[in-house]
C-alpha cells in the first residue's frame, strides 16, 4: 500500500530517515522509508539484524522520533510531538508486546495486566474489569491470581498480551513476541494474534526474523540497509488453529 493509497490508513509514514551521530560519523538506520498500514491489517516486518526494522518499529511505537520525514497515526502528525505528548499517544493508542515478557515478579497476572490502566488514570474498578476481560480473552481466566513464577513462558506472554490490550489500543506492536518460546507455544501466541485481528479488527504490526512466524500475518515488509526492499501480501498464509492440530501437546 502506498502512503496515500488509502484514507483508512491508521499508520502513514513518508520519507522517514533516522540517523545517529557517533563522533564525526553519521550512522543511517533508516533511509527514506515510506509506508502505509490500513486499519485492521496484520503486517510482519522482517530483515536481518541492522536492517532498520526495529528502529522503524520504535518510531511507529512513539518510542523514538525520525530525524526527518513524517509519521501520521490515525491522521495526526506525531513526528513532531514532544516526549510528554508521545507518552500520551503510547498510553492511549498503542499496545506493546516484547520478546521479554517484562512482568513484575511480585505481582499477580491480574495486577500485571492492570498496569497500563494505572498510568492512563483509569479508575480502579474499570482497571480490574478491563484486565479480567483481557485475561479471559487470552485464555487465562483461571490464572489471574498466579504470579509469573507460577506460569509457563507461554502463559507469561499471554499476560503480556492482555496487558497490551487493557487500554483498548488502536494498534498492537509485537517485537519478536515468540523469540523466547518453543514451537507449539509460538503458534498458540500467533493464534491469539490472528483472533484479535480477525474477530476484533485490531491492527497488528509484528517484527520477526522467523519466516514461519511471519507466515501467520497477511502482509510482509522486508527491510534491508535501512530501506524497504519488498512489500507484498503473504501467499500460502498459515492459520494457527490448523497448524496446532498437527503439533504435539507439550507437557508442562
Amino acid at each position: 500500500m502506498s502512503p496515500d493509497a488509502d484514507t483508512r490508513a491508521i499508520i502513514r509514514v513518508e520519507e522517514v530517515h533516522k540517523y545517529y551521530e557517533l563522533g564525526d560519523n553519521r550512522v543511517h538506520a533508516l533511509r527514506g522509508v515510506s509506508l502505509a498500514v490500513g486499519a485492521g491489517e496484520f503486517v510482519a516486518f522482517m530483515g536481518a539484524s541492522g536492517s532498520g526494522k526495529s528502529t522503524f518499529m520504535n518510531i511507529l511505537g512513539c518510542l523514538d522520533q525520525p530525524s526527518s520525514g513524517s509519521y501520521w497515526l490515525e491522521g495526526a502528525d506525531v513526528s513532531t510531538l514532544n516526549k510528554k505528548q508521545l507518552a500520551g499517544i503510547r498510553n492511549q493508542k498503542i499496545g506493546f508486546v516484547f520478546q521479554g515478557f517484562n512482568l513484575l515478579a511480585r505481582t499477580t497476572a491480574l495486577e500485571n495486566a492492570e498496569l497500563p490502566g494505572f498510568y492512563a488514570r483509569v479508575t480502579p474498578a474499570e482497571r480490574v474489569r478491563r484486565a479480567k476481560v483481557a485475561l479471559e480473552m487470552v485464555g487465562l481466566g483461571d490464572r489471574m491470581d498466579h504470579f509469573p513464577s507460577q506460569l509457563s513462558g507461554g502463559q507469561q506472554q499471554r499476560v503480556a498480551i492482555a496487558r497490551a490490550l487493557v487500554n483498548q489500543p488502536s494498534i498492537l506492536l509485537a517485537d519478536e513476541p515468540t523469540g523466547n518460546l518453543d514451537s507449539r507455544t509460538s503458534v498458540e501466541v500467533m493464534e491469539i494474534f490472528q483472533k484479535l485481528n480477525q474477530e476484533r479488527g485490531l491492527t497488528i504490526v509484528l517484527v520477526t526474523h522467523e519466516i514461519d512466524i511471519a507466515q501467520f500475518a497477511k502482509r510482509a515488509v522486508i527491510f534491508r540497509d535501512g530501506k524497504i526492499r519488498k512489500d507484498e501480501a503473504i501467499t500460502g498464509r498459515l492459520h494457527a488453529a490448523e497448524v496446532l492440530k498437527t503439533l504435539p501437546v507439550l507437557e508442562d
